[in-house]
């Protein structure tokens, strides 16, 4: 085979990936709107939000572990909050990126899985490790009871999935994953313009307060200011995830045509 004709088919290939992957986004997109509205499957619903509030919590711990703190131990509640428990030294500003860590934590996991889902090879290392992270995280921080039910289940079927069932189906899987945690980004928005976080556990000062306490202003701003960083990163991995190669790809195929 010639090195045109090699181009051409990996051209090709590189249009097919394109397309599979945004056939497999609109699916997705798809499924996550109807979930709520269909009775069988809106008991979904719950469990998947308890996965972003996996993600801000462990949020708050990574940036606590990046910045030379710890993370001690975290809490998932049934009724969506949480709670991470971390130990820094640094001052004010290591003490805001903590808090701003979990703000941006779902925006950004959903991000990298944009942009690892969009081949569905990528896609199976990815969910086999984010499953392998969650057991991890379920044996050595998670909080005794339903935290650790939780963590140990979804990492369990994560690994079962990266382990057991067709690459397409792990990039539907990731893929899912993500457009959930990007919707949260949303639907959860508005505890980025609160003050005081309610739980079933308390009241307790929120991210958004602590980053204000820390810097200085007033709490909305540095709520918008997440905000507007968590939109960036999720366009941002979208974009890579629809038009990442396509416009080589196409390129290429127009070259072999002349």
């Amino acid at each position: 085979m010639s090195m045109a004709a090699r181009a051409h088919e990996r051209a090709t290939g590189q249009v097919a990936a394109t397309r599979r992957a945004r056939t497999v986004l609109l699916w997705s997109v798809g499924l996550a709107l109807l979930l709520p509205r269909i009775p069988l499957l809106s008991v979904l619903a719950v469990p998947l939000m308890w996965l972003s509030t996996v993600a801000h919590e462990l949020g708050h711990g990574l940036t606590a572990l990046a910045l030379g703190g710890r993370l001690e131990h975290f809490v998932i509640r049934p009724d969506g909050s949480g709670t991470a428990f971390t130990s820094t030294s640094g001052g004010d500003v290591v003490g805001a990126l903590v808090s701003a860590g979990g703000l941006l934590g779902p925006a950004i996991v959903a991000g990298l899985w944009f942009m690892l889902g969009r081949r569905p090879a990528a896609a199976r290392v990815c969910l086999g490790l984010f499953g392998a992270g969650l057991v991890a995280a379920a044996a050595l921080v998670a909080d005794p009871g339903f935290s650790q039910a939780y963590l140990g289940v979804v990492g369990g079927l994560a690994l079962l999935a990266a382990a057991l069932v067709s690459a397409a189906w792990t990039q539907f899987i990731l893929v899912f994953l993500a457009v959930q945690l990007a919707l949260s980004v949303f639907t959860r928005g508005d505890y980025l313009f609160t003050a005081v976080a309610e739980s079933s556990a308390g009241a307790m000062p929120s991210d958004v307060a602590v980053m204000a306490r820390h810097l200085g202003g007033p709490f909305w701003l540095w709520g918008l200011a997440c905000g507007l960083v968590s939109l960036a990163v999720l366009l941002a991995g979208l974009w890579f995830y629809t038009r990442g190669e396509t416009r080589v790809s196409l390129g290429s195929l127009r070259a072999r045509g002349r």
